[in-house]
């Protein structure tokens, strides 16, 4: 029996064996060079026809069947009482009685309600439950180039571990079990046939905090689904570890002294920081929290960055700022909404026929409403995750350009923007704060001042997110590591302990 460590982000997962020696990363996305990351996103969709309604809705429509019905019964019953003609009251008649039949009939009015609702109805109509029980699913690459090829066909959830500690309604807890128990057993199986041996435990990552405003509350959400989830995979054990601490146990095997470490871990969705005592002593200990001095962190990574990029740059090319007629700007919320891919209640909305409404009349009140019409082609065509997608893009190239030109052609033909690095470091302004305010919070809760500095996750990559931390700590000597694989390389160190 194996253990494997899992690192499920915001943005990208990985699966690390570790056999005491070494790490064996476990290939996930064959359609990547670095096959061993994947998307964290999945796709969910139909091949065919949609499946069966949902109960509440074809009850609905039944109702509504019922009323129209009703109606014709009364009007056959005026017809009744009016006809002086005894030929014409027997087919008024006649008329009264069949109508009854149908009214009473509920197999007939069940098949007309679920006929007529299928002639409407869009995969956007499915609760999430129903589609995760009924649906197909695609990972990785696989699943964003299904969705971008057939957006109409299924769902995109573009990073499910964002909504874990977030208020869901009715089902919508259980929907989110299902899902991630379906990624969790293709990581397991992966494993499984990669490395020979049956794998029955895990050592998931996990965020300080895993929602910004729900507290304890939403972490306990959170590591229940996390843990219904893994059992549902197939994992008969499963244990959590606070991805700053992963990475701690990763860059502790390459230190010589006892060193207290500064780690700061910023990902995709999430800022997680800790200070901890490291030593290779320890090496062998299972239960570190005595070394760790001081933890905290908060919602707040990369993906945000990639929506400020667009409601403080691109949105301007899509009508964000025009004034209308009575001299009020643009609704801002229609950019704010346009990018919310990590709040399915608000995408939702985005996509529905009222707001798709609501656009074409703003539209009518500009000078230029073809701006908007960009705007209301990403509303129509559900593009809002392509576009988040292009932003990240974006906001990589910037790291290693001045200037780029982003190709935003699905939306339009030869729509290019122009961005710069001044855009990019502007748009980032707020969130570098309230990631300096999570460092200096870490650093006066330590007993022990740091005396390294690791930083990792996909934005330490970052020029920009880089000078911003050495200047906030001068003189504290950075250590160097892989912003990518440090944390999954922990959590299979751990994992390994435990097997």
């Amino acid at each position: 029996m194996a253990a494997i460590g899992i690192d499920y982000g915001t943005s990208n997962s990985e699966v690390v064996y570790f056999d005491g020696q070494q790490h064996q990363f476990i290939k996930l996305d064959p359609s990547l060079e670095a096959a061993n990351k994947i998307r964290s996103s999945v796709f969910i969709y139909y091949k065919d026809e949609l499946p069966r309604p949902p109960i509440p809705m074809i009850e609905a429509k039944i109702a509504q069947l019922k009323r129209a019905i009703s109606d014709k019964i009364e009007k056959a019953k005026e017809g009744y009482y009016q006809a002086s003609d005894p030929k014409e009251q027997r087919i008024h008649s006649a008329r009264i009685d069949e109508l009854r039949a149908e009214f009473h009939n509920l197999p007939g009015l069940q098949e007309r309600a679920i006929e007529l609702l299928l002639e409407d109805m869009t995969v956007q109509d499915l609760p999430l439950h129903q589609l995760v029980a009924t649906g197909e699913f695609a990972f990785g690459e696989e699943g964003f180039k299904r969705y971008l090829k057939m957006p109409e066909k299924g769902r995109l959830i573009y990073s499910p571990k964002n909504f874990l500690g977030a208020n869901l309604v009715a089902g919508q807890q259980d929907a989110f079990v299902g899902l991630i128990a379906k990624q969790l057993a293709f990581f397991r199986e992966s494993a499984e046939q990669q490395i020979g041996e049956i794998v029955d435990s895990a050592v998931i990552g996990r965020p300080v905090r895993f929602h910004g405003t729900r507290g304890k509350e939403g972490n306990a959400q959170a590591i229940e689904i996390m843990t219904q989830a893994a059992k549902m995979a197939g994992f008969k054990k499963v244990e959590f570890l606070e991805e700053p601490i992963a990475a701690a146990y990763k860059i502790e095997r390459t230190l010589d002294r006892h060193t207290n470490v500064l780690v700061v871990d910023i990902g995709g969705g999430t800022t997680d920081i800790c200070c901890i005592k490291l030593s290779p002593e320890k090496l062998a200990n299972i239960d570190r929290q005595l070394d760790v001095m001081s933890v905290t962190g908060t919602r707040l990574g990369g993906m945000e960055c990639d929506k400020n990029l667009i409601t403080k740059s691109i949105a301007v090319t899509m009508g964000q700022g025009m004034l209308m007629r009575n001299g009020l700007p643009v609704p801002p919320a229609y950019y704010s909404d346009m990018c919310a891919v990590d709040d399915i209640p608000k995408l939702n909305r985005f996509f529905s026929e009222e707001y798709w409404l609501d656009i074409a009349n703003t539209k009518s009140l500009v000078k230029e409403p073809k701006l908007l019409e960009r705007l209301q082609v990403v509303q129509e065509e559900k593009l809002s995750a392509r576009l988040v997608n292009s932003s990240r893009l974006a906001k990589e190239l910037l790291s290693s350009k001045e200037e780029i030109i982003l190709p935003l052609h699905y939306i339009e033909a030869d729509y290019d923007v122009k961005l710069n690095v001044d855009e990019l470091k502007r748009s980032m302004q707020s969130w570098l704060a309230r990631v300096k305010s999570l460092v200096t919070e870490c650093l006066k809760n330590s007993a022990e001042a740091p005396e390294m500095l690791f930083i990792t996750g996909g934005m330490s990559l970052s020029p920009i997110v880089k000078k911003e931390l050495l200047e906030l700590l001068p003189g504290l000597p950075v250590m160097e590591g892989d912003a990518f694989n440090s944390v999954c390389e922990g959590l299979g160190i751990q994992a390994a302990k435990l097997s």
